[in-house]
């Protein structure tokens, strides 16, 4: 890494949280919470969901403030009352979807509320833009100054929040799950970016899931458990499996765990599928008791290709089999009642309902067969709600509980949870474990694991290699539209997956 060690060994540290405390009533969110990042370095915190992450970003960024402990910027003790407080002192939080004012320009954005102004009063047009362009030149990026920000993609708004941040001449930038939207072209992108802001002298305070961008990007990472501080290392002296025990205060041999299964016949048969500009000539089978998993880069049809079997999405020609009967285009109750299943990728807007109880959201897809003489008793709804709840270990006060106040890995619980109290024999999950901590992850594999031990045949999108490679039997890789390689367990790395994700041709 490329740590500027001449700019931090001539300064103090750009934050310095030791011992910070902070609770809610009873509810303790920080215990003693500690943490230092130093000018010049790219400072990674990691922690499983709950562990205060959040916590510790809103009490540097003014939002709560702290009952106990240390926050010294720079040097100085500080107690921010306020985000203004914050931003002026010279920091920045980037989050994972930007709130920027969709009908002004990208130059208007930037400098909201501090326009340079000619005489008179008058704003001074010219030099704002002339400035932005400045800006995104010194990012090395290449956006439009006068477009609106609507219809930006996140990742190009994420670039407009770090110009604006750069122009108030912040020193330390917090990124909080900025790639979570990302393609894998942008997240290379917003990674030059940071690399040449921390270049500069700046300190940046990244929070992530993903252990491939912590290694990749970060000098240096620090993990949080149950609002505690727990471990710093330099990045080169530790590894994955350090970081996950840290994490989980456990150790998790691995995070894919595998039940043997007794792989039997084909239970899903797709022929021939093919959308004209979506997918092409798409043939695979699933059988029972296996995870075959769909791989590829961002936008190679991956999702598209589940949505059209499981009939959400029309297709133009081929066929999908279930159990030997051939579903009809465009039908998704026709195929949920021959046994089809589909977790989508995005559970908060397509799966699972937040404002409703965690019950409610468990028994959605069965509430009409739960009915006696056309009533459902909550008795009845609860009691079917938990036999799944147990299962998965739902994590949850209580299944009148409503599931916007989960995490997102129990979220993702909650929506498997309902699919699977359809007793399904094909179950396909679109991304399960996007946006969780490693811990629950772990709790999700070994769900799914066991589901395929007990002869659900599953099929699995999933942009995370490792994820691919720890839990499928098969892979079947997904480059524009089309299957390039169908891999088993033994064949499938890497490098394989890799190579037939960016080639026409299959795999050799």
């Amino acid at each position: 890494m490329s740590t500027n060690s001449a700019v931090k060994a001539a300064q103090p540290p750009a934050l310095e949280l030791e011992g910070v405390s902070k609770s809610f009533g009873s509810v303790a969110a920080l215990v003693s919470a500690s943490l230092r990042v130093e000018h010049g370095s790219i400072h990674a915190l990691i922690g499983e969901n709950g562990a205060g992450k959040s916590t510790v970003v809103k009490i540097i960024a003014g939002l709560y403030q702290r009952d106990g402990g240390t926050f010294r910027y720079r040097g100085e003790e500080v107690n921010f009352t306020n985000t203004a407080q914050s931003k002026d002192s010279g920091i920045a939080v980037i989050y994972q979807e930007p709130t920027l004012f969709p009908d002004i320009s990208v130059t208007e954005n930037i400098f909201m509320g501090r326009q340079p102004t000619k005489s008179l009063g008058r704003v001074n047009r010219t030099l704002m833009r002339a400035m932005v362009v400045d800006l995104f030149s010194q990012l090395g990026v290449k956006l439009d100054p006068d477009r609106p920000t609507r219809g930006l993609s996140i990742a190009d708004q994420q670039i407009v929040e770090i110009a604006k941040a750069i122009s108030l001449d912040a020193r330390v930038l917090i990124m909080d799950e900025p790639t979570a939207a990302l393609s894998g072209v942008e997240v290379d992108r917003l990674f030059k970016v940071a690399r040449s802001l921390r270049d500069e002298g700046r300190a940046i305070l990244f929070i992530s899931h993903r252990f491939d961008e912590v290694f990749e990007l970060c000098d240096t990472v620090t993990v949080m458990r149950d609002g505690e501080y727990i471990a710093t290392s330099a990045i080169a002296d530790t590894t994955v499996a350090q970081l996950v025990r840290q994490m989980v205060g456990r150790d998790i041999s691995t995070l894919y765990p595998k039940e043997v299964a007794e792989i039997g016949d084909d239970v899903l048969v797709v022929s021939k599928l093919n959308e004209p500009g979506r997918f092409h000539d798409v043939s695979f089978t699933v059988r029972a008791g296996e995870i075959v998993a769909l791989a590829g880069l961002v936008g190679a049809g991956r999702s598209e290709i589940a949505q059209a079997i499981f009939g959400v999405d029309s297709y133009e020609s081929g066929s999908v089999t279930v159990n030997g009967t051939q579903l009809r285009k465009h039908d998704p109750v026709a195929a949920m009642r021959l046994g089809l299943a589909l977790v989508p990728e995005d559970r908060r807007k397509q799966g699972v309902i937040l404002e409703s109880s965690v019950a409610r959201n468990i028994t959605l897809a069965i509430r009409q067969s739960l009915r006696k003489y056309g009533l459902l008793r909550a008795q009845t709804e609860n009691a079917a709600a938990s036999e799944w709840a147990s299962r998965l270990e739902v994590k949850t006060s209580a299944l009148d509980a409503t599931a916007g106040t989960l995490s997102g890995g129990n979220q993702q619980k909650v929506v498997l949870a309902k699919w699977l109290a359809t007793n399904p024999s094909v179950l396909i999950v679109d991304e399960p474990t996007r946006g969780i901590d490693v811990g629950t992850k772990s709790e999700v594999h070994r769900a799914l694991s066991r589901l395929a031990g007990n002869g659900l045949a599953v099929l699995m999108i999933s942009s995370e290699l490792p994820e691919v490679l720890g839990m499928a039997d098969r892979v079947l890789v997904v480059h524009e539209g089309r299957i390039t390689a169908e891999l088993d367990r033994a064949e499938a790395t890497a490098e394989t997956v890799m190579y037939a994700a960016t080639h026409r041709s299959a795999v050799a």
